[in-house]
């Protein structure tokens, strides 16, 4: 191949930014019926909008199962596959789970593209699933007009482990373990606004597992966890909140991946953030211009959203420092009483 392909170029839309905009989802959902057989071992199903779907196998034991693909966010094949890999197991991890084994989902234009590039893809997410320590058991494939890939992963923990979205308590302090911005620096290199070297610390930590979930699952002042991906980090946290509780969100404890907040004070961003703002609008107060940029930029393997006991914000915050998370060791908000507006914008 003497001339560099660009898969960017050969898709509509990049990473969970390809997702449908949640008040579209909702009513897909809500359309679509439900399960006519009351299934006594799903214990968590797609009602809750979690991570993952949770089966009790009995004697305590839990299976978790997910599925998560998407269009190419980055140019090259290999990184591609890891991200796409790196984001699919992040939902068991995100539930308290361990992964077990995956199966893979590509979709491939076959007369368009090299296939050597979809060998790339399926190596670049090899290379990510020997890192987490499970196989790529089988899959599917499919002839495409655009590419995609994603995995279907499996995974298991203790009932006592398992880490829901919605079960967070007033009270409980709110930490991110990834740092934000993966949307809008992806977009502004699509664009042609910045190099190919200004994405690699975005790059990196879609890359990165988020294997502290697995962790996290057994420490009891855990209360409530998912990850934060295509809806963003209010979409995410809007799926935390409840009719009892609403959340504070400390802006300036947010940490935001370099070149992210210049790209965001320019209005640099995924179409899919203002579908995911219009979805949220009259939720929310105290944004502003740059906060809805950022707090609504769609998120490709973004990190862990994990709600804490009060009490034990100290022990946690220590725990981050000691295991390299020394920049997320600082809680970006808190779940408060009831409010009319479900979250609020403000500074600490």
């Amino acid at each position: 191949m003497s001339e560099k392909i660009r898969l960017t170029q050969h898709s509509h839309g990049a990473g969970c930014g390809c997702k449908i905009a949640p008040e579209v989802l909702q009513n897909i959902l809500a359309n679509s019926g439900k399960n006519e057989k009351i299934f006594r071992e799903l214990l968590v199903g797609y009602d809750s909008a979690d991570d993952a779907a949770v089966w009790d196998l009995g004697n305590e034991n839990l299976l978790i199962t997910t599925t998560d693909f998407f269009l190419p966010i980055v140019d090259d094949a290999f990184t591609f596959g890891r991200i796409a890999a790196a984001n699919a197991l992040s939902d068991v991890y995100a539930m308290g789970g361990k992964p077990i084994f995956a199966l893979a989902l590509l979709g491939f234009p076959v007369e368009k593209l090299p296939i050597e590039l979809a060998s790339e893809i399926l190596s670049g997410a090899r290379s990510v699933t020997d890192e987490a320590g499970i196989p790529i058991a089988g899959g599917h494939t499919i002839d495409n007009v655009e590419p995609l890939f994603g995995l279907v992963v499996n995974g298991t923990a203790p009932k006592k482990n398992i880490r829901q979205n919605n079960s967070a308590h007033e009270g409980n302090y709110l930490f991110l373990t990834k740092s934000i911005g993966t949307g809008i620096l992806t977009t502004a290199l699509k664009r042609g606004l910045i190099t190919e070297e200004a994405i690699q610390p975005a790059v990196e930590s879609m890359c990165k597992l988020n294997s502290a979930g697995e962790i996290f699952g057994t420490m009891n002042h855990v209360q409530a966890m998912t990850d934060v991906t295509g809806f963003g980090l209010i979409g995410h946290l809007l799926e935390m909140c409840s009719e009892k509780i609403s959340a504070e969100i400390y802006y300036d404890r947010i940490q935001l991946i370099e070149g992210t907040k210049e790209l965001a004070q320019k209005f640099v961003a995924p179409d899919n953030t203002y579908r995911n703002w219009k979805s949220y609008d009259g939720k929310v107060s105290g944004i502003t211009g740059e906060s809805l940029i950022t707090l609504c930029d769609p998120q490709t393997s973004g990190g862990l959203l994990v709600a804490v006991a009060a009490e034990n914000k100290n022990e946690f915050s220590e725990w981050l420092k000691k295991n390299g998370f020394e920049k997320y060791c600082e809680p970006i908000g808190q779940f408060i009483e009831k409010r009319n507006a479900s979250i609020t914008i403000c500074k600490k």
